[in-house]
């Protein structure tokens, strides 16, 4: 488990983060620019020698009054928003650079990159001819050939288009869980975090804002400004229970009721996260009929919290924590309060990620 204890202080920031990360699994670290993210990881790495406190790792301690061991000895693997390749060797050469580096430790091996990765074809190539998704992915190749006790990711995918975004998250996904290697993911993309989290930490203005499992934080009415507008929300659990291709829709099963969203490609019986942002979520008191929506789930009230944009309503969704948010006069009609049973319209259902990596988008516009 990794424990840090921390501060930093430059002109006009100052950074104070006291934490504990899960053990295993990507632990995503949110906040809005200027938050503090980038900073923390670079502390952990080593490469703030101004920071103060102390940063431990298992049973290692790499940060202490008095110790600080330097980056390379630390066994953490870092990637960066630009791939910062090797532009003189191939893509061989530069997984070969630090497989050679790391022989003998303990985790994935080359095959087992190459093939995860899916770099068989790209490593007689130079790395100027690379698109910048597939240069990041040989720089997360080349970061896993390190065999890393711990691997921070910062904002990987920020300098990509849509289209190479789209294109390398998938391979993001399979890092989840490998060989139980912890994984801190900087982002500003709640989206992209929902993919690929389980656990979340909120900064903001160089502090914890917030810290717990991704669906929890994301759903606490409480957050609901420090998250914004699009970042509040739900992250459901379903399974693929049918697809109708005519309709262009597959069918989902969720423990409150069915959900339809566009056409995606998963088995059914295949598991997936469904992202629901709290501005896409309507309410009513009692079960709306000859309504064009599709997506209409029974909810529970769990908690209410007011702001400068309205109300932030918790609802409890079957076993899942979500999030609305309405005007402070639909709040009073419908007489909200904790307890209250309701009726969540979905208005938009985007597919979040299924564990087996299999669910693509066919049709990129929003379920009616």
């Amino acid at each position: 488990m990794l424990t840090v204890d921390v501060a930093l202080a430059r002109p006009g920031f100052a950074l104070r983060v006291a934490q504990e990360f899960a053990p295993d699994g990507v632990t995503a670290i949110f906040g809005a620019s200027g938050a503090g993210k980038s900073t923390l990881l670079r502390v952990i790495a080593g490469l703030e020698r101004a920071a103060t406190g102390s940063v431990r790792f298992g049973g290692e301690v790499w940060q202490a009054p008095g110790l600080w061991l330097p980056p390379e000895a630390r066994g953490i693997a870092y990637v960066f928003q630009d791939a910062r390749l090797f532009a003189h060797l191939s893509v061989a050469g530069n997984l070969r650079y630090a497989d050679r580096r790391a022989r003998g430790l303990p985790g994935p091996g080359w095959g087992e990159v190459v093939q995860m990765l899916d770099l068989g074809p790209l490593l007689g190539r130079r790395v100027a001819g690379l698109s910048g998704g597939e240069r990041q992915r040989v720089a997360i190749g080349r970061a896993l050939l390190t065999r890393p006790c711990l691997m921070l990711l910062d904002e990987p995918l920020a300098a990509l288009d849509a289209v190479r975004k789209a294109e390398i998250l998938p391979y993001l996904e399979r890092l989840c869980g490998l060989h139980g290697l912890p994984i801190l993911y900087v982002s500003h993309d709640i989206a992209e975090l929902a993919r690929l989290a389980e656990n979340v930490v909120v900064l903001a203005a160089g502090g914890v804002a917030a810290a717990g499992p991704l669906a929890e934080v994301l759903a606490d009415p409480a957050l609901a400004g420090a998250l914004g507008p699009r970042g509040a929300g739900a992250v459901l659990a379903a399974t693929v229970a049918a697809h109708h291709v005519d309709d262009g829709l597959s069918e989902l099963a969720h423990p409150a009721g069915r959900l339809f969203v566009p056409l995606i490609v998963a088995a059914v019986g295949s598991p997936v996260r469904l992202r629901i942002a709290a501005d896409d979520v309507m309410l009513a008191r009692a079960r709306p009929e000859a309504i064009s929506a599709l997506n209409i789930l029974p909810a529970e009230v769990t908690a209410l919290a007011g702001g400068p944009g309205g109300v932030a309503v918790g609802l409890r969704i079957g076993p899942d924590a979500a999030l609305a948010r309405i005007t402070d006069r639909s709040a009073r009609v419908l007489a909200l309060e904790p307890g209250a049973q309701v009726f969540a319209i979905l208005k938009t259902v985007a597919i979040a990620r299924d564990d087996l990596a299999a669910a693509l988008r066919l049709d990129r516009h929003p379920a009616p």
